[in-house]
């Protein structure tokens, strides 16, 4: 019964990733959590689901050449040190055994659900500005300095889904459509999902190396979700998109004030 309410889980969190393009770990660490799983498991075992299901779309992203490598490179350049560095340290066996190592994690959750779906509900805003260079002295030293701003954002993004698997979706692709404003979207998205492989592989295996992965729990995610992003992205024209939006959105919203207030 309980393998099948995990492959039951996959299923759920990939048909909301083929539907919206949204999921992954803003939904599946707060699942684990409710099934009874630690902070720690939970969020190690969501960083390797998320790498491998991501894994395909960087493909198909890159085959359409729909990935800007230099991005991918300068995001990377940030975010696995930083991620590397946070797993020494938050990882350290001393501090493992403490109920704040905990707190850390599950805090980080709720500030980064409430911060996604933020994003959410102002991302075509944020959008429209940046096309339109507002606030124009912003703007100008943004893109004065884009590989600079980049790697920061890297640094941001490696200690945000490090922390809480969350991060690697809808609140990258949204900087970078500000920072890169007049790229394609299209394009800003595959690069995202291409940085977030290799972001989510490293620091998912600094949670395995700690004993913090439930290898059996990630294999029934996966026989569960792979199908279900297939399905979902197949019907997602067929789906009110907006009204989806708005679910999802008020979904992570919940879930982030009470993570984040608990």
């Amino acid at each position: 019964m309980e393998l099948l309410l995990h492959i039951l889980a996959g299923a759920t969190v990939g048909f909301a990733i083929g539907l919206t393009g949204v999921g992954g770990g803003s939904l599946m660490t707060p699942l684990l959590l409710v099934f009874g799983y630690s902070p720690p498991v939970a969020i190690g075992t969501d960083l390797l689901y998320a790498a491998i299901t991501k894994a395909g779309g960087a493909l198909s992203h890159h085959r359409r050449q729909n990935v800007s490598w230099p991005i991918v490179a300068w995001l990377a350049a940030g975010s696995i040190p930083v991620s590397i560095l946070l797993h020494w340290l938050l990882l350290d066996s001393h501090f493992q055994e403490t109920d704040e190592f905990e707190a850390v994690l599950t805090k980080s959750l709720g500030i980064m659900l409430v911060v996604t779906a933020t994003i959410l509900i102002f991302r075509e805003k944020l959008r429209k500005n940046a096309i339109e260079e507002k606030p124009r002295a912003l703007m100008r030293a943004i893109h004065h300095n884009r590989r600079l701003v980049t790697w920061l954002m890297g640094l941001l993004l490696g200690t945000c889904v490090t922390l809480s698997s969350v991060g690697a979706g809808a609140f990258g692709a949204a900087i970078l459509l500000i920072i890169y404003s007049t790229t394609p979207a299209a394009r800003i998205i595959g690069t995202d999902i291409a940085h977030a492989v290799p972001l989510t592989f490293i620091a998912g295996l600094g949670y395995l190396f700690a004993g913090f992965v439930d290898l059996t729990l990630l294999v029934s995610l996966l026989i569960g979700s792979l199908p279900a992003i297939s399905l979902g992205s197949r019907i997602s024209n067929q789906v009110p998109e907006r009204l989806l939006q708005r679910l999802l959105t008020l979904i992570l919203l919940s879930l982030g004030l009470y993570y984040g207030l608990s």
